[in-house]
């Protein structure tokens, strides 16, 4: 018996690349086009956890034979949601809010295969350094912050500003490679 397709409902790179740490790699790669508008009082692990769901169900009403691994990550000062950045200004108030604090980020990861979807979420705790006016302004000049949610990559030139971690160092970059890994296994799917 064949393994059945793995589609990975995300356009991020960095998902990819997570994935192929762990000798990953999708059959296929299917964006999820859904709202991430955050709903009335919803919390940040409650966000992270919808979002990851909507996108899987949305790319396996269209793959319903396949396995389909979706994530979202949300970055939260207490429970003020640090979305993607709109613009630059927009980073630059994210990267000041987080200057000099800590913060946590939660992603959620969500599988559906036959008819069933299991899904987590991970929290981290990051801690910033104080970001002097030159720092934010040259990481902001560097474009780094596009896309992200909080406007930064841990991966990145924003590795420097991080002082201390407390959880999953994957889950910061966008998945959470053990949960992940258990998730397809509980699927039925393993990789190779």
């Amino acid at each position: 018996m064949s393994r059945p397709e793995l589609v990975l409902a995300s356009a991020s790179p960095r998902r990819v690349e997570l994935l192929a740490l762990v000798g990953i790699v999708p059959d296929r790669i299917e964006p999820a086009d859904i709202d991430e508008t955050p709903l009335k009082d919803e919390t940040p692990p409650r966000l992270a956890a919808r979002l990851a769901r909507s996108k899987a169900e949305a790319v396996a009403a269209r793959a319903p034979d396949s396995v389909v691994l979706a994530a979202d990550t949300v970055v939260a000062v207490g429970r003020r949601l640090l979305e993607k950045a709109a613009d630059e200004a927009e980073a630059v108030r994210f990267l000041k809010l987080l200057s000099g604090r800590n913060h946590r980020v939660f992603t959620g990861v969500a599988v559906a295969a036959g008819g069933a979807i299991r899904h987590r979420v991970v929290e981290a705790r990051v801690s910033m350094k104080v970001l002097s006016g030159d720092e934010i302004a040259a990481y902001v000049r560097s474009g780094e912050w596009r896309g992200k949610a909080g406007a930064y990559g841990i991966q990145g030139r924003a590795g420097a500003f991080v002082t201390r971690i407390v959880g999953s160092y994957p889950a910061i970059v966008g998945l959470p490679l053990h949960e992940t890994v258990n998730l397809l296994a509980g699927a039925g799917w393993r990789a190779e």
